[in-house]
């Protein structure tokens, strides 16, 4: 049998882990384990498990990720979140569908001191969802602009996915932090526009809120939001200026998050404990993820199966654009079932040497390319991990109900990916402005 074959067969495989709910990170790492062993040796397998789970848990490169997510934490319980949709409230509210637009104002605010899709759409939920009800919104269009807006936490910088994505493929995080900025207020754009027209056609849906005076808008931005921006700008501005590391970054932005907490009395000790609880299983689920998927992909690149779909790719008689769009279907359909950042380590492997080596398309606007697609997962059936987190909020409201709202928000996505396909300068032009050519 051929390593090619033994390599497809893997892959059918590890599918049927995930169908028989067998976690991913033990999937990836027992497949790609288990394939390692049968191409070459057990001895060498096991050698290769043991040198990569331990250069995983002892990477530096690594350590940038505790950091953020503990930034992350840090806002989600001091409550930052709720200054921010204030400001954003009074901004906004009093346009049709104006409360479910302040929230994608807030949600990208918060993502960019969070970096969690989860922990945005958990965070905002909270505090929006009750302020649509008591206005009447419709539970539909109200749970889903959270859902969908939770994704622009893994889009506007600083993101775990971006950190992991540069991981792997070795690529600068600062230039994918900077790629993810102008993309990210497109899609924040484009999600208030549909609201905009949904309730402009339908204004049942999302009646208007009251009018805020602008002494009132002014005073809102001691709420949160001066904060936010002294924290973004002191990490993320440091670390392009090239004053930090990414981890020194991360950790002068979560002693910032902490420092403005404890200064408004935002913070106690349980607060700051649980934060510290959720970072570590965060973290450690992040670093088996990533334990996994090099064990993986180290037998993926044995079995020869990306040099095979590479010559399979280059021998297509199809523009590269359209094995490209083929590519992004198949990450469509894998988002639905699979994680964000599990999708992300699992396909890098395969599709990363087909779109950079063979299509000749930039790594850098394929990271973001690539996290878009897989936004869409995170808000449609059947494994839309935002909708599950908002049905947690939520709990009187139907499944259903959520997952029906979200596909004009699917629908913006996807005008976004086309928007980046079509002038792709978007996501590339700021890295190149700040940072120079890479």
């Amino acid at each position: 049998m051929s390593p090619i074959t033994i390599g497809i067969i893997a892959v059918i495989v590890f599918f049927i882990f995930l169908c028989l709910r067998v976690p991913i990170a033990v999937a990836m790492g027992l497949v790609g384990a288990v394939g390692f062993a049968v191409l070459t040796s057990p001895t060498a397998a096991y050698r290769m498990v043991v040198s990569e789970i331990y250069s995983t848990f002892s990477s530096y490169t690594l350590s940038v990720i505790p950091m953020f997510v503990w930034m992350g934490f840090l806002a989600y319980y001091s409550g930052i979140g709720a200054g921010l949709y204030d400001f954003a409230y009074k901004l906004m509210g009093h346009l049709p569908g104006g409360l479910a637009i302040a929230t994608q104002g807030t949600c990208a605010l918060f993502g960019a001191i969070c970096g969690s899709n989860t922990a945005t759409a958990a965070t905002i939920g909270a505090i929006a969802l009750p302020e649509m009800r008591k206005y009447k919104y419709d539970d539909s269009l109200s749970t889903a602009s959270v859902a969908a807006g939770g994704a622009l936490g893994i889009l506007i910088p600083p993101s775990v996915i971006f950190i992991v994505y540069g991981i792997a493929t070795e690529q600068s995080i600062e230039r994918l932090f900077l790629a993810g900025i102008l993309p990210g207020l497109l899609l924040m754009a484009l999600y208030m526009l549909t609201i905009y027209a949904l309730t402009v056609r339908h204004p049942e849906q999302g009646p208007p809120g009251a009018k805020s005076s602008w002494r009132e808008r002014i005073g809102a931005l001691r709420g949160g939001l001066i904060e936010v921006l002294v924290i973004f700008t002191l990490s993320l501005c440091g670390l392009f200026a090239g004053w930090f590391t990414p981890t020194e970054a991360g950790a002068i932005g979560a002693a910032g998050v902490l420092v403005v907490a404890m200064i408004e009395k935002r913070m106690n000790w349980d607060k700051f404990f649980k934060s510290l609880a959720d970072t570590t299983r965060t973290s450690a689920m992040i670093m088996l993820l990533v334990a996994g998927a090099v064990i993986f992909s180290r037998f993926i690149a044995v079995s020869r199966l990306p040099f095979a779909m590479a010559t399979w790719a280059g021998s297509l008689a199809l523009p590269p654009i359209v094995i490209l769009m083929i590519i992004m279907v198949i990450y469509f359909i894998l988002g639905c079932f699979i994680d964000a950042l599990a999708l992300i380590l699992l396909t890098i492997p395969i599709f990363y040497p087909v779109v950079v080596e063979v299509l000749g398309y930039d790594p850098i606007w394929f990271g973001v390319i690539s996290v878009l697609v897989v936004a869409m997962g995170v808000i449609t059936p059947p494994v839309g991990m935002n909708v599950f987190i908002i049905k947690g909020v939520a709990k009187d409201i139907p499944l259903e109900t959520i997952f029906k709202g979200v596909w004009p928000f699917v629908a913006a996505l996807t005008a976004c990916i086309l928007l980046l396909l079509i002038f792709p300068r978007i996501a590339t032009v700021l890295p190149s402005m700040i940072l120079g050519a890479g």
